[in-house]
């Protein structure tokens, strides 16, 4: 398969880092805990990345920011179940060290991607 201009941002590969880390969590969880908490958290986090492939396919550079403000709303709710998670014991401190970095990272990249989308259409 040929990699996409999506593929190729690094805002991107870090979203897709933090989903990975996330689902190889979760797979360890029992299921009660996977079939509650688990399946939210996989699905919010695999929406980062999602909406922001989904934003460049879109040929309006509006478009493409609001589908970033979607990513970083996603990346809110993924945030919010990581914090229930490691209230209930679900994350070890070894699964925090792995995640924390990869969070703390993406959401300054989701927001410098944001402001650098359209940049050149600013004068229009």
């Amino acid at each position: 398969m040929s990699r996409t201009n999506f593929e190729n941002l690094r805002v991107y590969k870090l979203a897709e880092d933090l989903a990975d880390e996330i689902w190889n969590i979760v797979l360890r969880w029992d299921r009660f805990a996977r079939d509650t908490i688990g399946k939210q958290i996989v699905r919010s986090a695999d929406s980062i990345g999602a909406n922001i492939a989904e934003g460049t396919g879109r040929h309006d550079y509006q478009d493409n920011r609001r589908f970033v403000k979607i990513a970083r709303g996603s990346l809110n709710e993924t945030q919010h179940f990581l914090r229930r998670s490691f209230k209930r014991k679900l994350l070890t401190s070894a699964d925090v060290k792995k995640i924390k970095p990869l969070v703390d990272n993406l959401a300054p990249q989701l927001n410098s991607y944001w402001k650098s989308i359209g940049r050149d259409h600013q004068d229009e």
